[in-house]
């Protein structure tokens, strides 16, 4: 990119020594990538040091500076604060941003994204999978241009720019994603941390002539030790080698503009104040004896996209959230599940959020209340009577939401307006810790003259999944089914190894 930029543009007085910068952050830009990439970086390191601010281009400008000291390649002093201010993407380090900051859109763009970076990895990864993909790499780079000191590209290739997104969301979707795939990642995490009190692996982070050597064999050397301490870590990992994985008990897809509500409101700690409050039906006393879940797991991927000057058929946004919900233990699957979807029927997308407009045809089927509305409960909380909350619930403390607003224009006890033939989304939100979901109804918003759309989100409600919902006493465990390891079957006849502890866990974030 860097030489097709120097000699398709030779106004620009791109040097030699410029392109062999960038050449060389490209090249070492992922250097301070620790095992497993991002698993490492995003969640273990922050688990294990809690507190400490740090991320993979920190570690990569350390291992590149120790790579300096040791071999001494042929680099000067200036290059080496220009490479590090490129691996960065700071334009602030380093004179060159100011002189030619398009040159920082290269490796790591922070402007909108489209970098080389992930041209790489795009099409590595394609091929590794088996995707041809229609993607043209080698068309972009030479589509590329300087205008007014960014890089931009022609019209003609707009197409090959949604591609590369696209391409992109697909692979999060397919297979970075993949709930298998995520349920290793995480019993890879608690096998380090398990392991990590005692290996101490996470302070390795700012020691390059350590740090080098840390590879995905780190689980290798937990499963040939015998020490005490890591027999916690070995188990998981002969979970994983035995298939015997975290299970995947729900899932949802949201909009990204709901990230921080659900993050807010569905956490281990809220589904097991649900499940211990009561409020669900069909519970065995047995199940209810529970411990902390370690999270739920939040994907978040892709970038906006202006359609303007594009094609009408091409998405605006390529970014949304999923949320996966896993147990480690199965005779917990149904409680898990049916306190998650309780705090669902009690959520509501977020204030001030409208839905793209949506077209609204004759004879279209809206969404009906349900029979009993009242029979939704507000959460339990230890400092709060249930049976307070279940007779007069207090007024909301969040600002007031268009449903609120129909409330006081129609007066409580009315039904929909005329004009709108539409219910409202069941449920408020949360109002701090106590959730309740009225029946009032909610008044459509007017777009235009012959267009309206709803005020929170498509669908009325973040509703259940019917094909998928189990009894809450539901244990997905198979009678017949044997244990396939040793240590398992050790531990079911009472043998040293002791049994599995009886706790709900899900499954931390990403």
């Amino acid at each position: 990119m860097a030489m097709h930029l120097k000699t398709s543009q030779p106004q620009l007085g791109i040097t030699d020594q410029q392109v062999k910068c960038v050449e060389l952050a490209g090249l070492c830009h992922d250097l301070g990538h620790g095992p497993w990439s991002h698993l490492w970086d995003g969640i273990f390191i922050p688990t294990a040091l809690p507190g400490k601010r740090w991320k993979h281009e920190d570690a990569s400008e350390m291992m590149f500076d120790d790579l300096v000291e040791t071999y001494r390649p042929e680099i000067t002093p200036e290059e080496v604060i220009i490479v590090k201010a490129l691996i960065a993407g700071d334009k602030t380090r380093s004179s060159l941003g100011t002189e030619k900051p398009y040159l920082f859109e290269i490796v790591a763009n922070a402007r909108n994204g489209l970098d080389v970076d992930k041209f790489d990895y795009i099409a590595r990864d394609c091929h590794a999978v088996g995707d041809r993909g229609n993607l043209s790499i080698s068309r972009l780079i030479s589509s590329a241009r300087v205008i007014d000191n960014k890089i931009c590209y022609d019209i003609k290739d707009a197409n090959q720019i949604y591609e590369v997104y696209y391409t992109r969301f697909s692979l999060h979707k397919r297979v970075y994603n993949h709930k298998t795939t995520k349920a290793i990642e995480f019993m890879v995490l608690d096998a380090l941390l398990a392991a990590e009190p005692y290996l101490k692996i996470a302070s390795l982070v700012d020691k390059p002539d350590k740090y080098v050597f840390l590879t995905d064999n780190l689980l290798n050397k937990i499963e040939e030790s015998t020490e005490k301490e890591l027999e916690p870590a070995r188990a998981i990992i002969e979970r994983i080698n035995t298939r015997d994985l975290y299970r995947l008990v729900d899932y949802k897809v949201f909009s990204h503009a709901d990230n921080d509500m659900v993050r807010r409101n569905i956490t281990p700690a809220r589904i097991v104040e649900v499940a211990k409050s009561g409020s669900l039906e069909g519970v065995d006393e047995e199940l209810l004896s529970v411990t902390e879940p370690r999270g739920a797991c939040i994907c978040t991927v892709g970038r906006k996209a202006d359609p303007s000057d594009i094609s009408l058929l091409m998405p605006a946004v390529f970014q949304e959230v999923w949320l996966r919900v896993y147990t480690k233990d199965c005779q917990f699957f149904g409680l898990i599940q049916a306190a998650y979807r309780q705090i669902l029927r009690m959520l509501q997308p977020s204030e001030g959020v409208a839905a793209p407009d949506e077209q609204q045809h004759e004879g279209a089927v809206t969404p009906k209340e349900p029979d009993n509305p009242e029979a939704m409960v507000k959460l339990w909380t230890p400092s709060t009577s249930l049976d307070s909350l279940l007779s007069t619930p207090p007024m909301s403390s969040r600002k007031l939401s268009a449903s609120s607003l129909a409330e006081h224009r129609s007066g409580p006890g009315t039904g929909p307006s005329p004009s709108t033939g539409s219910p409202r989304a069941p449920g408020p939100g949360p109002s701090g810790d106590q959730l309740h979901r009225p029946s009032t109804p909610i008044a459509s918003n007017t777009v235009g003259t012959n267009r309206r759309s709803r005020s929170f989100g498509r669908n009325p409600s973040f509703s259940d999944n019917a094909f998928t919902t189990v009894p809450p006493n539901f244990r997905d465990v198979s009678p017949s089914r044997k244990p396939r390891s040793k240590r398992a079957r050790e531990g079911e006849e009472g043998g040293s190894v002791p049994a599995k502890k009886s706790r709900i866990d899900g499954v931390g974030k990403s």
